[in-house]
């Protein structure tokens, strides 16, 4: 299915859903800030908020690159660029339910760092460090793993993995019998 293109020029990309080997794969570091990397993360944000989601990674649409948005507001008013995230500091411990837009219909409670420091380019290539906390530092964490090819099934046992995994293949094949 090709991506649908909205007004402003704006495109709803594909998710892969797990568990796509592409998935795996560890995103390189971005090297340039420019138009078509800003065109892409419009692209992000537009498929994140129709998913709908709150966090989105560029390899979730098999774009190989370090380069996540996350926006966990609810009225989706504070979007966040990181490009090239580096994690420099984990703080506390959390353990909150996530989901994922590439594992469709599945919630599990996952531990994280209650805040962390993190060090990126935003938008405009300007170096940014700063600390979240919170859901946004779950969101965070949990998108810079994908950046790595990590899921966060990966921190379920191999049981719960397993079934997940059955389930999603299962359902798919249902789908494309219709």
């Amino acid at each position: 299915m090709p991506p649908v293109r909205h007004p402003l020029n704006m495109t709803i990309l594909k998710i892969l859903e797990f568990p796509d080997p592409r998935l795996r794969t560890k995103a390189r570091p971005v090297e340039k800030v420019d138009d078509a990397l800003r065109q892409l993360i419009d692209d992000l944000f537009e498929t994140m908020y129709a998913a709908p989601g709150i966090g989105l990674a560029a390899t979730q649409v098999n774009f190989h690159q370090r380069l996540l948005v996350a926006d966990v507001s609810a009225d989706k008013t504070e979007p966040h660029v990181l490009i090239n995230p580096q994690i420099l500091e984990l703080d506390g411990v959390q353990v909150t339910e996530e989901g994922c837009l590439s594992v469709p219909g599945f919630y599990e409670e996952v531990e994280r760092a209650e805040r962390v420091r993190v060090c990126f380019l935003d938008r405009d290539g300007v170096v940014v460090e700063t600390e979240f906390e919170g859901m946004l530092a779950v969101c965070v964490q949990h998108e810079i793993d994908h950046l790595q090819g990590r899921l966060f099934v990966d921190y379920l046992s191999e049981t719960k993995r397993q079934r997940i995994r059955k389930r999603l293949i299962k359902d798919r094949r249902s789908q494309a019998a219709v």
